[in-house]
């Protein structure tokens, strides 16, 4: 049997460094992993190469002086952090610390944001669904710029051991985006209800209580950043002066944007794209092969269809939530039985907008994709020798044929939603300031640097406990420039039929989106 492909069951002291106190009953020894996932892939030796640790030699060939200055400083960070973080990890890591850290790191993941975000516009909330929105979008664009501008690892596995749900370990570590996120996500709602707060609409005990609750989630987000090997003290604090500074732009400015996009004619929502186009093109390009980029598209077009959204309303008065007179089913909520109305309709209305996103990226991304290169191939012929702008890791239009097919499913499969939990460290290579990028003969990557005796140059190995058929077949992820455009296409839409199309169908058929 292949090493790639070898099954089996890992008990809980396989996860813990050796000197962890993992001292349970033997039968109640029961692991996270055989909670999540009853078949555990491992992957050979040398499977990957993490985000960041490629030769010191790529990024000073790579990058420009600024960004190398900038990733020399922050990888001497990251190996003092690993040392610090390993042996507070040896103190105190334990299977139900690991099961509350892994769980609640999914709510600050994209995929959650994705899937919470447009119930606020189905239920009426469209403001604050508009406000968490952009805050998430400027936060996971700004962390996604600073991660592809220093490419700085992750904290080293080992001496650190890493638990993650999903792919955000095959991104660069520094800022953190989980941080950033929550942070802006709580002072945004803190925000909303201070002023309840203040008009005595709310008690000082439930402000207390929301507050308290807040800062709670915030902190469980950090810790859990940092408890899980994610991201060292450098990266979190850089991620909480981000969503902090989110937060500040979304109050002062974000309103006055979409003043001015109720107030403008057909200019607003073209320059509007071309900002966000710009955007998109100035995000800078990683030495390794980084899915940041990815992640800002995605949540920068989501604002741009939001943005188009709020255009819609102002100049459309079929869309204008504010014309809106149909109350959800059951409002009064008086009795059991409007109770059992109002839940049952509720269910209805998130299957259904859940339907139609599915059912707009079902036809939008083949149409994309099918459009887009022809396109690039025509323009590419009216612009050399100056050539159309292509990102590293992406291959022009020019150099296929036929975009090759993504057996594209209504329903995302689980691997879209990246909820998939790895774990790296235990057999991992040592501390070191970089992979010294030489392959053996056996495929292994050995490290340089300093680290743990023992550890060095011993290959890297990475635990699948959840890995799908599909993921085997694709180690190797290959971009096309169609992508980009085709992400921008999507996401925007989602955005609209989420924000402005679903809402009022909703209205038409007179299931209501106003609470009262």
């Amino acid at each position: 049997m292949s090493p790639s492909k070898l099954q089996h069951t890992i008990d809980v002291a396989d996860l813990y460094d050796e000197d962890t106190d993992t001292s349970t009953d033997g039968d109640a020894q029961e692991t996270l992993i055989e909670k999540i996932a009853p078949e555990v892939h491992v992957e050979g030796a040398g499977s990957h190469v993490p985000a960041g640790c490629l030769p010191d030699e790529a990024y000073e060939n790579a990058l420009p002086p600024i960004r190398l200055a900038v990733r020399k400083r922050l990888v001497r960070c990251v190996e003092w952090e690993s040392r610090v973080l390993g042996r507070w990890q040896a103190k105190l890591r334990n299977v139900w610390l690991d099961r509350y850290f892994l769980t609640t790191s999914m709510l600050g993941t994209h995929t959650f944001f994705m899937l919470f975000l447009p119930s606020l516009f189905y239920f009426g909330h469209d403001t604050t669904g508009r406000g968490l929105t952009y805050v998430s979008a400027l936060g996971v664009y700004a962390t996604s710029f600073f991660k592809d501008f220093a490419c700085s690892p992750r904290p080293y596995a080992p001496p650190v051991t890493r638990l993650t749900i999903g792919s955000h370990h095959l991104e660069y570590g520094f800022p953190s985006s989980h941080t950033a996120n929550s942070t802006s996500m709580a002072l945004f709602l803190l925000a909303r209800v201070y002023p309840l707060w203040v008009d005595s609409t709310l008690s000082t005990p439930a402000f207390s209580v929301i507050g308290a609750f807040l800062l709670f989630y915030v902190f469980t987000i950090i810790g859990g950043r940092l408890y899980l090997g994610m991201h060292g003290f450098v990266d979190c604090t850089m991620g909480f002066t981000l969503g902090v500074g989110m937060w500040l732009i979304q109050i002062l400015y974000m309103p006055i944007l979409e003043d001015w996009l109720r107030a403008s004619g057909w200019m607003a929502p073209l320059t509007t794209l071309g900002v966000i186009l710009l955007m998109v093109n100035q995000h800078p390009q990683p030495v390794d092969d980084c899915p940041c980029f990815e992640d800002a598209i995605a949540f920068m077009s989501v604002a741009l269809g939001i943005l188009l959204s709020v255009w819609a309303y102002a100049h459309v008065p079929f869309f204008n939530t504010v014309n809106f007179v149909t109350l959800h089913p059951g409002y009064q909520l008086d009795t059991p039985r409007d109770y059992a109305i109002w839940t049952l309709f509720a269910v209805i209305k998130l299957v259904a907008g859940i339907l139609a996103i599915f059912a707009w990226r079902l036809i939008a991304k083949p149409t994309a994709q099918s459009v887009l290169p022809p396109f690039f191939r025509f323009l590419a012929r009216f612009v050399r020798p100056l050539e159309l702008p292509n990102r590293r890791h992406y291959t022009p239009a020019t150099e296929y044929a036929h975009h090759p097919p993504h057996n594209l499913r209504p329903i995302p499969s689980m691997l879209d939603l990246s909820l998939s939990v790895t774990a790296e460290g235990a057999d991992a290579a040592g501390i070191a300031s970089a992979l010294d990028g030489k392959k053996h003969s056996d495929g292994t990557v050995t490290r340089r640097g300093n680290g743990s005796s023992g550890d060095i140059g011993q290959p890297e190995k990475v635990s699948n406990f959840y890995k799908l058929p599909q993921q085997e077949q694709r180690e190797k992820v290959l971009h096309y420039d169609a992508d980009v455009l085709t992400k921008v296409f999507v996401y925007a839409g989602i955005a609209i039929v989420a924000s402005l199309l679903t809402p009022t169908a909703f209205e038409v058929v007179g299931l209501g989106v106003r609470m009262s």
